[in-house]
Parts: C-alpha cells; structure tokens; sequence
C-alpha cells in the first residue's frame, strides 16, 4: 500500500518529517518498507498485514501517524448540493443474498459531464500506481484510497429498470467485465444485476455493459459491504485480483458505505457537475453492533510486565476511536490498580475482540521498548512431550548412521501423491490451495522424501541421506486424520573412494542394515517380501515389529525404475517409511524391559553353516526353523556370506550361517555342539530343502 504524505497532512496535524515516519509507524507495528520521492511529494510504501484492512486508506494511516504523536485528527466534512427529488423514486435495491452481501447503497446523481481529471487528481492516482481514466471513475479510485472504501460508477440509463439486484449466479452463467474478457461464474458467487442481467461481480469488477463512457450523463454510485470469504473465493477462482477484492477480502467497514458514496457525490459534483438526489437508497438487513469490550489495569500489569499511566490509556484509546471510560469505582484516583475502562470497538477495527487486542494497542503506541525486558511468570511446570526420550535416541541413532534430518512442508501435488498413496486411503483436499502442486495433504512420506532427494540431485549432491519425523493425512470416516511417520532417503555412494577401499554404491543390503540398527532400538523387525506399486519388485519389503509379523509398521526399498524415471532420477533411491508411533512404543517397552546381567562365565562357541539354497529362500524363513528347535544355548544367529556362481547351480545361491551358542552353567561339549548341528542341518533340510556345500 502506496501512502502520500502530504495527503496524510489533511487529515491530522503532522509536523514530522516524511523520513523521521517509517521508523516511529514500523516501532508501532506498521512496517513501512521505504520512501520515494513523486510529482505528488513523498510516498511512503506500507506493509500492510491482513487483519488491519482500515490501513488501506489514508485516512486510517493518519489515524494512527496521530495517535502516535499525540495530535489533532481532522474530521472529514462534505458538502452536497441535493435536488428535491429523492433517490428511492429514482432506483430500487433489492438483496436475494443477505449472506454474501450485508449492506448495499446507491446514491443518484444526473447531469454529470464525463472529462479528464484535473492535473492535481491525476498526480495522485499515478504517484500511488493507478491509472486515470476520467474523472468520475477516478474519483470512485481517489475515495477507496482515501477511506479504504471500494465505490463503483455504474451508468444510470444502462441499468434495466434502473433497478439493483444482489444475487447469487446461476450455474453457467457469464458476463463479460470491464478487462474485456467474457468470465464463466459459478453459483456461490455474488452478482450484482439490472432487472435484466448481472452488470458487475461483486467486490471484484464492474461489467462492460454498464461502464461509464463519454456520453454518460446519470450516474448510480455503488458502496456495499461484500462477504470476505466469498470475495476471497470468487477472485481466486477467476484469477481476478483488484484493489477492490483485496480491501473487501480484508474486511472493509460496513458503517463507511453510505458516507463514502457521499465523499464521492461531492467530488463529482466539483470536477463533472450535475445534481445528486436526495438522500440514498440504503439496504442494511440486519445492522452491525459493536463490540464492547472491557480494559484493566491487572490485566496490562500481568501481560507487559510494567504500568502506563491513565492519561496515556486514555489518549491512545480515544485516538485509535474505543472512546474509553473508566467504569471502575476508584475512577477519580490516577494509578489506581483497579482501573477499568470500558470500550466500544469502532466498526474499521474488526480485528479488536477481545482484552488483549486493546492492551495490544496501548502498548505499540506507548512504545515496546517503554516496557521491561523480562520473561512472563510459567502458569505451569515445562514437561516433555510423550515419548520424547525415545524420539531423541532415535534420532540419534539416525545421525549417527549418517542421515540429516530434513522438514518437508505437507502440501503436495496430487499427481505426485497419488503414486505413493495407498489403496484404501483418501487424500485430504485444500479447499483454498495457493497452487495446483500444493493442492492435497501428503498420504505418504515418501511422496516428500523422493521431492527432496529429486531437488538434492538436481542441484549436484549425489550421495544423499536424508531422514524426516513428519505427518501423513486422509480424510477417515468423513474427517481428516493424521499419522506421524518416519521416512528415510538414500542415494548415491554407501562408501567412498579411499587408499584403502574402492567406492561402492548404496544397495538394498545398506537400506536393510540401517533401518535394523534403528529397529534394534524397539527389539528388533521382521522382514517379509511385499509388493508395492512405487517399490522395485525383489527389492520391497514389509516391517513388522512382533515376532509373529501382526504389527506392521512400514515398508522399505528400492524406488521402482519407473516411478524414478518420472522424477527424473538417474540413479537408484532407496526409501522406507514406518508408522512413528507404533515405533516409540515399543522402543519405550523394550527399553523398559532390559535388565542388566551378570557377564557369562563360560565361552560361546560358534559354529558354521555353508548352505546351499534355493532362490527365494529368505534369511527369515531360515531364522525361523533354527529358532523353533529351542535349543536353550542359542544365542545368536547371523548370515555372514553369500555367494552365487561359480558350482553353484543356476536358481540356487550359498549362504554361510554363523550360529552362537553358549551356556550359562557350563563350558559346552564337543558332543553337545554336534548334536545341536546335525539337528540344524537336518531341520533346515527338511523344512527349507537346503543342503550342506562340500
């Protein structure tokens, strides 16, 4: 929002410098960016945060510039010449759609001369970015920039019936707008229409069939009040974005309507002449009641740590417009602890609710750096989240497996989620999206993981590993629901080139070794072979966490060539993804379960089995027979090679299967060891068809 000074200087008793204002308003929470020299003197250029749409005008500027130097603001005064004939015979307002539009007004005027500005108005408008078109439009221009209202001209004897109706469109129904483009509009938008057909969109842009031309000599003054959210809605869905939109998506101030139509009818009648009628046609359904709102001296004291004084209270208050009284019984005293002042918020700060917005205000205009330097008391003890300890070693573990931590932002393109999205799973939409690939919620981590490696690549990083604690999202039973998972990443080299080594690319086998060093943390998973439509065939695996496979917690492994392909990844990525929840619990049990034991006396022995099996045959299924022999000294069992080629048949590979065992009342006997390997060799035989290599 472009703002000129010397305009500023109409409406209050500014003495300050253009170049002293930038830092007293942005101490004060208006943050002014820069000031430029104009044809029009100094513009200074504000930035304008949503909840205070009353700073879009140059009068609610010079409302605050006077309530932070403490000076006189100047009342705007109009003087319109009217006929006798009223306005309400002339033309008739009718609101079908009180939701979408609260207030709607319209003034008459006849016998105007439609001209260029003068050079003054010109000047103006160009110095703040607008156009000139001629003097009426720019005079409807030069009112929202001063109030902050939008007004629009509509030509009189163009109005079917010279009649107003506010409406919501009919499915399908177009009209062509003043840029000259035909708009296809949808039923929840707000049209205002003749008794023929829609001659503007509301709080957007005025149709071209009603727009003001040379030859208008009546004209309809428009100022209404639309629905923030249904203008919001309607410009972004027509890509239409206007100086209008923008003020009545912010919430314009329904009380200003008839007055600015007024501050427009007398600029008109000075720069195009002609006559205004009587009064205005003002449809209000249901008028606005203002809030109240009650200030105390505790409340100041408890938030901001230090006191202003009453006559300080008083002034900030009266000059933003609550029009502050002192209600409490010590009224007369000064300083009294049990000062109370009762409020009524003006109707351009929609934004002041509640006690803390107006303790907000009197210490932005006091001036922040007035109050101490000092943390509030705590209402209650710090306490760690639930399952803290176990996220913190898990990320641990993480870092020290040599993976970075990484927060993705969840909003994501649905083409892009729908490759990871699971069967039975609904994405939650956004309803309001800023952009088409930022459209859904994620239902996958990995749909973020696979973007952040695609960036990492795509910017010459090609050993990546990356980690994230992050949330998925679907809509469940008619209602969003969300899930934290864990996602992990990988690309590019597992070990780089040394003296020592060569380099050796990340492979499925490195993917497994980590996410079992992290699973050893919760006591261990279970591998089993799945099939998912963005993981490779062969190279995708389920996760459970119980030893009997019922808790399934995740997936792993190599992205398939095609999903790769279209995210134009050049090298193999590895990725899993495992419920977080689900994982902090069981790390917290088996962390709880360990127990310290004494050191073993006697010595483990190990032996080893080089076995010949068939494709196929995983190291689970053979962990599984060797366990269900419940030989009491069975320690640990470990795949320590593998091997294929060579004498070995094709469809088979060799596996050589280290096995502990050890005792804890005695030193085991050579005896004992063979029986424990014959009844291994045996069982894996019979049940897995394997067979001992020469």
């Amino acid at each position: 929002m472009k703002i000129l000074y010397d305009w500023l200087k109409e409406f209050a008793d500014i003495t300050a410098p253009a170049a002293e204002l930038p830092s007293r308003l942005s101490m004060a929470g208006v943050s002014i960016d820069s000031v430029e020299e104009s044809a029009a003197g100094p513009v200074l250029d504000a930035e304008i945060t949503i909840n205070r749409p009353d700073l879009l005008a140059h009068a609610g500027v010079a409302r605050e510039v006077a309530a932070l130097y403490r000076v006189n603001l100047k009342p705007i005064q109009t003087k319109v010449k009217e006929s006798s004939d009223a306005a309400a015979k002339v033309a008739r307002v009718e609101i079908e759609a009180p939701d979408l539009c609260a207030r709607y007004t319209a003034r008459i005027i006849r016998g105007v001369k439609i001209q260029p500005s003068p050079e003054w108005l010109r000047q103006r408008l160009e110095a703040l970015g607008q156009s000139s078109i001629n003097n009426v439009v720019d005079v409807t221009n030069y009112v929202m920039l001063e109030l902050g209202q939008p007004l629009h001209a509509f030509d009189l004897d163009k109005l079917s019936e010279r009649r107003i109706v506010v409406r919501r469109a009919k499915p399908g129904e177009t009209m062509r707008t003043l840029d000259g483009i035909e708009r296809k509009l949808s039923k929840d938008m707000c049209l205002i229409c003749d008794a023929r057909a829609p001659v503007a969109i509301g709080g957007v842009m005025g149709g071209a069939e009603s727009e003001i031309s040379f030859s208008t000599r009546n004209l309809l003054i428009e100022s209404a009040w639309f629905d923030p959210i249904s203008v919001r809605r309607t410009s972004k869905t027509l890509g239409l974005r206007t100086e209008a939109s923008l003020r009545f998506e912010r919430g314009a101030d329904i009380e200003a309507a008839a007055f600015a139509s007024l501050r427009a009818a007398e600029l008109i009648q000075q720069l195009a002449g002609g006559e205004a009628l009587a009064g205005v046609v003002d449809v209000y359904p249901h008028p606005q009641s203002l809030c109240k709102i009650e200030l105390s001296r505790k409340e100041l004291l408890r938030v901001m740590g230090a006191d202003v004084p009453d006559r300080e209270v008083d002034e900030i208050l009266a000059a933003l417009g609550f029009a502050p009284v002192r209600v409490d019984v010590n009224r007369g005293s000064a300083g009294s602890l049990a000062a109370v002042w009762a409020c009524t918020a003006p109707s351009w700060r929609g934004d002041v609710t509640r006690e803390i917005d107006l303790i907000e205000e009197v210490a932005r205009l006091y001036g922040y750096d007035k109050f101490p330097a000092r943390l509030p008391p705590a209402k209650q003890p710090a306490a760690r989240l639930p399952h803290a300890y176990e996220e913190a070693r898990l990320r641990e573990r993480l870092v020290a497996l040599g993976y970075e931590e990484i927060v993705a932002i969840p909003l994501v393109d649905p083409e892009r989620d729908a490759i990871f999205r699971p069967a039975d799973t609904t994405a939650a939409v956004i309803g309001n999206p800023l952009s088409e690939d930022a459209s859904v919620m994620r239902t996958s981590g990995a749909t973020s993981m696979v973007s952040a490696l695609e960036w990492n690549l795509n910017h010459g990083q090609k050993n990546v590993r990356l980690f994230e604690f992050g949330k998925v999202y679907e809509v469940r039973d008619g209602k969003p629901a969300e899930t934290r998972t864990l996602s992990l990443g990988a690309t590019g080299l597992a070990r780089e080139q040394s003296i020592h080594q060569s380099a050796r690319e990340f492979s499925f086998a490195d993917l497994k070794g980590d996410v079992d060093q992290i699973l050893t943390l919760a006591g261990g998973a279970r591998w089993e072979p799945a099939r998912m439509p963005w993981l490779a065939s062969g190279f995708a695996a389920q996760l459970s966490l119980s030893p009997n496979g019922h808790l399934v917690i995740g997936a792993a492994g190599r992205l398939a060539r095609s999903v790769a392909q279209r995210f134009k990844l050049r090298q193999d990525a590895y990725l899993a993804e495992l419920r977080l929840e689900p994982l902090l619990e069981a790390i917290a049990r088996h962390s709880a379960a360990l127990r310290y034991e004494p050191l073993p006396r006697f010595p483990a022995v190990e032996r080893d089995f080089s076995l010949v099996l068939s494709d196929g045959t995983t190291f689970a299924k053979i962990e599984d027979v060797v366990r269900a022999l419940d030989i009491p000294e069975l320690r640990r069992i470990e795949a320590v090679d593998l091997f294929r080629g060579g004498q070995i048949p094709a469809g088979k590979y060799s596996l050589l299967l280290r096995v502990t065992f050890q005792s804890e009342t005695a030193t085991l006997t050579e005896s004992q060891l063979t029986d424990f390997s014959a009844r291994i060799a045996s069982a894996l035989g019979e049940k897995l068809g394997t067979s001992l290599r020469a």
